[in-house]
């Protein structure tokens, strides 16, 4: 199914994916091999780049990315069921039974993964609050050849505009704005950028849009639940992370499950995401400040092995993947 999503995959995420052997099929992939900030709110186009140090990252269609995933849980002998609709669930001492639109489904844990807008998260009782700027996106893809190889960050003083090279022929461009300030469309927000605009070719998908983000969520875990990925709790997507913190969660969810111990997950998701939430709302305080920002990409143009410091530390560095057997 396709979604609202960056698509672009950070160079931990790629790791984890080719370890778990899953791999995009190529209409709908393309590598890039860091990241550019573009300004030039302030009359003079100011760019800073960086490179990753663990490898390229990767541009993927989400329909490319999902393809994948069916295709090894299938490999794997993995019961899915497609086209189907969670309506409820019940919990006791011997496990969880889940109610759809198929039948039911009985199992010892739940592993909730059902997005930003969780409804496993509501039956639970999980309460979540969404913070006061209200962050939005949009996205939408475009037919031509990538320019750059790089993902594009465009910046203006209304909205940040994301450029992801997502296939030979395609780029997906993304833009993320402050809710609580106005209202959003494609085609005013491509007016903001006309540098940008002037590069595209035709749009090419359905217009999808994603928030509000800065979701908080009181407690990742409610006896025989557990929040993963999106639906444990959100701060933004201008950093790109996360199917990387995705696929993070889950392999630790699970670890805890088989070792029986699933009481420990807030605690767990915590430590996880620390470094994650805390760098990504630096990152949110100089976008909200324009002329910290500019400073910022000017500082980053000068001393671009500071940029490319500040991409290893934003992905998580040069971390081991172990992944459960």
């Amino acid at each position: 199914m396709d979604k609202a999503c960056g698509e672009g995959l950070m160079p931990n995420a790629v790791a984890r994916l080719a370890q778990m052997g899953v791999v995009p099929p190529a209409w709908g992939t393309h590598p890039f091999r860091g990241i550019r900030y573009i300004d030039a709110t302030s009359g003079r186009r100011v760019c800073a780049e960086a490179d990753f140090s663990q490898g390229p990252g990767l541009g993927v269609r989400r329909l490319a990315l999902s393809e994948a995933l069916r295709a090894r849980a299938h490999a794997m002998g993995v019961e899915l069921w497609e086209r189907t609709e969670a309506t409820g669930f019940s919990a006791d001492g011997s496990g969880v039974t889940v109610r759809t639109s198929s039948g039911t489904a009985h199992g010892q844990w739940l592993i909730a993964a059902d997005g930003l807008h969780s409804q496993v998260r509501k039956w639970a009782g999980l309460k979540a609050t969404v913070g006061p700027a209200r962050r939005l996106g949009i996205r939408q893809h475009f037919t031509v050849q990538p320019w750059a190889d790089h993902v594009e960050v465009w910046w203006s003083d209304r909205a940040e505009a994301y450029v992801t090279p997502v296939g030979p022929n395609r780029v997906g461009v993304a833009f993320l704005w402050r809710g609580r300030d106005q209202r959003g469309d494609m085609e005013t927000f491509l007016k903001y950028f006309p540098e940008l605009t002037g590069r595209l070719g035709p749009p090419e998908s359905t217009i999808r849009g994603a928030g509000p983000f800065d979701v908080q969520v009181a407690g990742q875990q409610a006896g025989r639940v557990l929040l993963v990925g999106d639906a444990a709790g959100y701060v933004d997507a201008l950093t790109g992370e996360g199917i990387a913190l995705g696929l993070e969660q889950a392999e630790a969810a699970v670890a805890l499950c088989l070792r029986n111990t699933p009481e420990a997950w807030s605690r767990e998701w915590t430590a996880l995401t620390r470094r994650h939430r805390l760098f990504t709302r630096l990152l949110l305080g100089v976008a909200a400040r324009p002329y910290l920002r500019r400073m910022v990409i000017r500082g980053l143009a000068a001393v671009p092995v500071a940029f490319q410091l500040g991409l290893q530390v934003g992905s998580g560095g040069q971390r081991a993947l172990p992944m459960a057997r």
